[in-house]
């Protein structure tokens, strides 16, 4: 038996009330220590004690490590470094692709709605209007016809200016295109003639209508005499060149009068009458030339 059993039961013998209240002895007072101790024995003994304590120290130990991954109030707070590094690197990621993708797309050259949209920036309507009809430079198939000078009109000054352009591509002298001019404003006032005695004529473009024998034209030249067909003749451009032509045989004409100049191609019956256009035919040479 155990050395306890004997105490324990001479102080259940013997009870409270056989000793004084004040009565102070070794065994009272190592009693309420030893008992207890007996009964933590016997229920440390007992296998749900067991079981309940085995529980509860794991419990404390999981709280403990629980407790001990928590951070202290000492310890300065970690996760707002954590999540700006964080934030660093994914936004060094996300310039990374944003260049990547730059390099990729072309870049677009139309201008953006604000700048399309900003007055300073358009032409204004000075600018962009178109040229009116009477502004626009006249191409080589509408030339610009020369103004009209000396009492010419409109379709004389026209004619005129075939008589000149054809001398000036022959290298005529300027005074043979004078001769030229005031010949033809004698002999048809710089019209072209057709000729009411020469049916043929009126079928070619024409301005006026003759009855002198069969002269036609502008220097009223006669097939009948040899100076070509009368489709020729009433062409400005071939009565004109076979004028120049004429002349060029006349020797010495260039120290002749313009009279007696224009009358050693024509023939005349009045030769003193193209003397009377010399001043207008030098004013209408020097306006085309």
């Amino acid at each position: 038996m155990h050395p306890d059993d004997t105490f324990t039961q001479e102080t259940t013998q013997h009870g409270s009330a056989a000793r004084p209240a004040d009565e102070t002895s070794t065994e009272r007072t190592t009693s309420p220590f030893r008992a207890p101790n007996h009964g933590l024995r016997a229920l440390l003994a007992s296998t749900p004690a067991r079981v309940a304590l085995a529980t509860g120290l794991t419990f404390c130990l999981g709280a403990a490590a629980y407790a001990g991954t928590r951070q202290t109030p000492e310890e300065p707070e970690q996760t707002p470094v954590a999540e700006a590094a964080a934030e660093r690197v994914g936004a060094a990621d996300r310039a990374s692709r944003s260049l990547l993708r730059d390099d990729a797309i072309p870049t677009s050259t139309s201008p953006s709605p604000t700048e399309a949209a900003n007055p300073t920036e358009t032409a204004s309507p000075t600018e962009t209007a178109s040229p009116t009809p009477a502004e626009q430079e006249p191409t080589s198939s509408q030339p610009v016809p020369p103004q009209p000078v000396a009492g010419l009109t409109q379709t004389q000054m026209d004619n005129a200016k075939t008589i000149v352009d054809v001398g000036t591509e022959m290298n005529i002298p300027h005074r043979g295109l004078i001769v030229a001019i005031a010949t033809a404003m004698q002999e048809s006032r710089l019209l072209n003639y057709a000729n009411a005695g020469v049916p043929e004529s009126q079928n070619y473009p024409h301005e006026a209508v003759g009855w002198d024998h069969d002269s036609v034209g502008l220097f009223q030249q006669r097939s009948s005499t040899g100076w070509g067909s009368i489709a020729e003749l009433m062409t400005p451009t071939y009565a004109a060149k076979a004028f120049y032509q004429a002349l060029l045989q006349v020797p010495g004409w260039q120290n002749m009068s313009v009279a007696w100049a224009a009358q050693s191609v024509q023939v005349s019956a009045f030769p003193d009458a193209y003397a009377q256009h010399e001043t207008r035919a030098t004013t209408i040479v020097s306006a085309l030339v």
